[in-house]
């Protein structure tokens, strides 16, 4: 019968997108791994391809179209032997998503297909062929599985109701029937749960200000340029929005001399010329930072609703700013890579980043963010925590001042002021004073970094 394809998912917490271009049209016949449509959400442009083979029956998303949510059908996918004229008759017409038996159960569509979208240049998925219509579990409720799912158990003798699936909505999918042991439908295993396929978007909290309507009428009959908020901006104002409400911030400062930091870049820039290596005073901030979570181990932890999760590894989040809004890609294990290659990795993700052609994987995650302002001349400010992170440091410009030396003269040194924002509910004042020590020794004894 035909197949709806959902607009799918490209991270845990996508609610919607922007359905940007169709790369095919009606008619046109598709195999498992060609590619579908572009599809943008807050944070990039990813490829979309077909699990299913089959003809595109009915587009019923046109491209440009904002606002489409997730799990909702885009499109019609026919199989051999079926015409548009199935469509109606099936139900697959795009409107309503077929209700459960069960009214406790969640609603899922029909013929739901779980083609995946990838970055650009990703791998296949694997072909699919015509399958039996969608079985019935033991209480008479529908059990959603692919196609392709349906004919592999099928073919196996497997209970899809003994099978828990992994795809969107608790439907069973290729994998889950593949890795089911056979001995698997002789015992039925109650069905698990359908879960959504994704996470709620943060959301900001219910506001407190004058409404739009309210704002407009104070500017009645002054010139202005009404701006649309693309999704960028609007998950960024509902996750800082929400991360200063919900995050107990507190913050601590420090001035960094960087003289010696300074002189030894400036050394081996010198031997990494013939590499075509230039390492910037980020890259040492990025490994100073990996470092002191290494040696501060309880500051390297992340907020987890009920629970803190201590992070083996220092993977450090760097904040980039690009047209219209921020990415944040992680440079997952920082602490085990060299400058030079954190040098390149980072020039490599701000390059992609600005772009927008970075994969959710390399924007999500880490323990600890760097928000580095000083190239824009600010000396100092203090940045919000981007939750789950514990801390965000935020750096400022390298400034000539005087200081007092040890031998108590007057001397002139170059010095950056930083100001580390720290979630109260992990990291304790005493906890994040050793932390921010411990990166300022990092920075201002340089060589310690490469022992």
């Amino acid at each position: 019968m035909p197949t709806e394809i959902l607009m799918p998912a490209l991270s845990p917490t996508m609610e919607e997108g922007t359905l940007a271009k169709w790369l095919v049209k009606e008619g046109d016949t598709v195999a498992s791994g060609d590619l579908l449509a572009e599809i943008e959400t807050d944070k990039a442009t990813m490829e979309f391809e077909a699990v299913d083979e089959g003809t595109i029956g009915k587009i019923l998303i046109p491209e440009g179209s904002e606002g489409v949510k997730v799990n909702s059908p885009i499109a019609v996918l026919l199989e051999d032997g079926e015409s548009a004229d199935d469509i109606d008759a099936s139900g697959a017409s795009g409107g309503e998503a077929a209700p459960a038996a069960d009214a406790g159960d969640e609603a899922a569509p029909k013929g739901v297909s779980e083609a995946p979208a990838t970055a650009k240049g990703s791998g296949k998925a694997e072909a699919a062929t015509p399958a039996p219509a969608a079985p019935q579990g033991a209480d008479g409720n529908r059990i959603f599985a692919s196609p392709l799912a349906r004919r592999i158990a099928a073919d196996k003798g497997l209970d899809l109701a003994a099978l828990t699936g992994s795809g969107p909505r608790g439907r069973i999918v290729k994998a889950d029937v593949e890795n089911a042991k056979p001995q698997a439908a002789e015992t039925p295993a109650p069905q698990a749960k359908a879960e959504s396929a994704s996470a709620p978007a943060a959301t900001a909290a219910a506001p407190t200000g004058p409404s739009a309507d309210q704002v407009a009428r104070m500017y009645e009959g002054r010139s202005y340029e009404e701006v649309k908020l693309d999704g960028m901006r609007k998950t960024i104002a509902a996750r800082l929005t929400e991360a200063k409400q919900t995050v107990p911030h507190f913050y601590l400062r420090r001035d960094i001399q960087l003289d010696a930091l300074l002189k030894f870049r400036g050394e081996l820039n010198k031997q990494l010329e013939a590499r075509g290596v230039k390492l910037s005073v980020n890259d040492f901030i990025i490994k100073a930072c990996a470092l002191a979570l290494q040696a501060v181990p309880d500051a390297n932890a992340v907020w987890a609703g009920d629970r803190v999760l201590k992070m083996q590894s220092s993977d450090v989040a760097v904040a980039v700013a690009i047209e219209g809004g921020l990415f944040t890609p992680v440079l997952q294990d920082s602490d085990t890579k060299s400058l030079s290659t954190l040098s390149t990795e980072m020039k490599d993700l701000a390059k992609r980043a600005r772009d927008r052609k970075l994969a959710p994987h390399e924007y999500q995650g880490g323990s600890f963010a760097i928000s580095n302002l000083g190239m824009f001349g600010i000396d100092n400010f203090d940045a919000i925590v981007n939750p789950p992170h514990a801390g965000i440091l935020a750096v400022g410009a390298g400034v000539k001042k005087p200081v007092v030396g040890a031998d108590g003269e007057l001397a002139v040194a170059t010095v950056m002021s930083v100001t580390m924002s720290v979630d109260h509910r992990v990291i304790d004042g005493a906890l994040g004073a050793e932390l921010l020590n411990a990166i300022k020794d990092n920075l201002e004894n340089p060589m310690m970094m490469l022992a």
